[in-house]
């Protein structure tokens, strides 16, 4: 069953570095067949139970439900304004953060998702140049456009998830709400391709993909990265684990969807305890949502009910799911990087997850709400408190 060998991950620079090594990522290799065969099961196993083998499996397309948003069009577009939804921005008080701070261009937020609409006029101010990791060979005819090679076009012409998500993040503000950290730099990273089902179209890649999409934007110099995905387990390592021991090492904050099936559920990242995971709020922004997955595993809560965002064309949308809750909380953390930086400061990843933590507005009466965590996000309060501890 000849293969080709390849390493899974590029070193960062010329050599591999100690992070790197120390996390194994000059150790991780992917095998891919020459002709289109079946692998058993047996084989996986056995090549798992060499000495020299930690964990063998095979390679997995994530299929991600991405909720569908509401495009408008024409004179709907045209009806609406800055003004709209200014009520998911206010619930998580960013009028008052926004006078301390509206950025900073020197602190870069990576948005892996669906690509984004690289021309859109509310963001064209933030985009750095980006990458597309969406290459799929194996299951190729349930694909949609791009899906096909490594390139440096993160374009998304079909589903609009990516460039919804970075609007909430960094748009400028003109047809829509100002985003929640409109000066900082937005890095897209397309890991997810567009897959047909029923007749919509969801977000889909390989694990692996994903895992070199997210490596990449750390070594770009990403201080913040968006998920707005999520995977169950899928056996053998656990997905992203590397990669997200690599981005903590590397003093990098990871936000995280905690998925959207209304459960007690875990979907990674989000499982993992480094990364910050968010639920969405209902339509009132006080209750949380009944698609939001919870768990021990939620951290916060963030506007999740019809977010009116950027979409595709340089259109406008609404959208609902933990998705769009979790630009919310990144936006927060980049903010709170950037005003510290503004007074010389370099704000750490755990030091940004204590702002948030101790600052949101608890949900009901325990420390911890078993479904909106340590509760709803206040970046005015985060803020208030970041400038009092740098006094």
């Amino acid at each position: 069953m000849p293969v080709w060998v390849t390493h899974e991950y590029p070193a960062a620079g010329k050599d591999w570095s100690a992070a790197e090594i120390k996390h194994g990522l000059n150790r991780i290799y992917r095998l891919i067949l020459h002709n289109d065969r079946h692998i058993p099961d047996s084989l996986i196993r056995d090549i798992s139970l060499l000495p020299e083998v930690r964990y063998a499996r095979m390679g997995d397309v994530a299929v991600t439900d991405l909720p569908q948003a509401h495009a408008l069009a024409g004179d709907n577009n045209a009806a609406l304004s800055a003004g709209t939804d200014r009520a998911s921005r206010e619930a998580i008080r960013l009028p008052e953060a926004h006078l301390a701070s509206q950025g900073d261009r020197r602190i870069i937020v990576a948005v892996l998702d669906t690509g984004v609409d690289v021309n859109h006029a509310e963001l064209a101010h933030a985009y750095m140049p980006g990458k597309d990791f969406v290459d799929i060979i194996d299951g190729a005819e349930r694909f949609l456009g791009d899906f096909l090679g490594y390139d440096n076009d993160p374009s998304d012409t079909l589903v609009g998830h990516g460039t919804h998500v970075a609007g909430i993040i960094a748009a400028s503000g003109t047809k829509m709400p100002m985003g929640v950290a409109p000066k900082c730099r937005i890095l897209p990273v397309r890991v997810l391709g567009a897959m047909k089902r029923g007749d919509k179209p969801v977000g889909a890649g390989l694990v692996d993909n994903i895992n070199v999409g997210l490596k990449w934007a750390i070594d770009q110099g990403a201080e913040v990265v968006n998920m707005s995905l999520g995977v169950r387990d899928i056996g053998g390592g656990l997905p992203y684990k590397e990669v997200i021991d690599y981005a903590r090492s590397k003093n990098v904050t990871i936000v995280a969807a905690s998925g959207n099936n209304g459960t007690e559920d875990l979907y990674y990242p989000g499982a993992y305890p480094y990364v910050v995971t968010v639920g969405a709020l209902d339509q009132d922004k006080e209750h949380v949502a009944p698609f939001s997955t919870y768990g021990k595993q939620v951290d916060v809560v963030a506007p999740g009910t019809d977010v009116y965002s950027s979409f595709l064309n340089n259109g406008y949308a609404f959208s609902s799911g933990t998705s769009h809750a979790a630009p919310f909380v990144t936006g927060a953390i980049a903010l709170l990087k950037s005003f510290a930086r503004s007074r010389g400061h370099r704000l750490s990843d755990g030091k940004a997850k204590f702002l948030i933590k101790h600052t949101s507005d608890k949900v009901g009466s325990r420390y911890k709400h078993p479904k909106a965590g340590y509760g709803r996000l206040n970046i005015g309060d985060a803020m208030r408190l970041l400038r009092q501890k740098l006094n």
